[in-house]
C-alpha cells in the first residue's frame, strides 16, 4: 500500500514540476504573450528587497522565478508596474530564534519595512528578450531590461554598480 502511494506522489510531483518548467519556456501562448522568468538585482548597500512584483507577477531576489508574461512585439506604451518592499536594515541580529525575544523584536523590526511602487517603460525588445530582469537602485529608483546578457557583461544595458550607498539627498521625482 505504501508503495502506491509513493508512486502517486512521484507522479503527482513529476507533472506539477513539468507544469512550473513548461510554464517558464519561451513559447508562445495564444493571445500573443510569451512567458519569461522574472528575477531582481539589488544594487543598495545597506537595504535589503524582501520582495517584489512587476504587473501582479511575483519575483525573486535569488535565481529566477517563473513568469512574467511579456508581448511578442514592444509596444512604446508597454509598462512595468512594479511593486517591493525594502528591509532598510537587513543585517539586524535578533534574539535566538523562536524565542519570545526573537518575535517582540522581529515584530518591531517588521514595522520598518517600506513599500514602494513606480511605473516605468520596459525598454524596446525585438524577438530575442529572456524575461524581465528588474535593477534596484539607491533612492527608491528601479530599472528594467529584457536582455539576455548577464548583469556586468559588455552587452549588458544596466551599468549601475552593486552596493550602492545611500546619499544624503535623494533626487526629487
Amino acid at each position: 500500500m505504501k508503495k502506491k502511494a509513493f508512486d502517486w506522489l512521484y507522479k503527482g510531483l513529476f507533472f506539477i514540476v513539468a507544469a512550473i518548467l513548461s510554464g517558464c519556456s519561451q513559447a508562445s501562448v495564444d493571445d500573443g504573450y510569451t512567458a519569461g522568468d522574472l528575477s531582481g538585482i539589488n544594487h543598495m548597500a545597506d537595504s535589503g528587497v524582501n520582495s517584489f512584483s512587476v504587473n501582479g507577477y511575483g519575483g525573486a531576489m535569488t535565481g529566477n522565478t517563473c513568469c512574467i508574461m511579456l508581448p511578442e512585439k514592444w509596444t512604446p506604451e508597454l509598462k512595468a508596474r512594479i511593486q517591493w518592499e525594502v528591509d532598510p536594515n537587513p543585517n539586524v541580529i535578533f534574539p535566538p530564534l523562536g524565542t519570545d525575544e526573537f518575535r517582540k523584536a522581529y515584530e518591531q523590526h517588521r514595522t520598518k519595512y517600506q513599500q514602494h511602487s513606480a511605473i516605468i517603460n520596459i525598454p524596446q525588445y525585438g524577438k530575442e528578450r529572456c524575461g524581465l530582469t528588474v535593477h534596484f537602485l539607491a533612492c527608491n529608483q528601479v530599472k528594467v531590461t529584457t536582455a539576455c546578457s548577464g548583469y556586468g557583461t559588455s552587452g549588458y544595458p544596466i551599468k549601475d554598480p552593486l552596493n550602492m550607498k545611500e546619499p544624503a539627498t535623494c533626487p526629487v521625482k
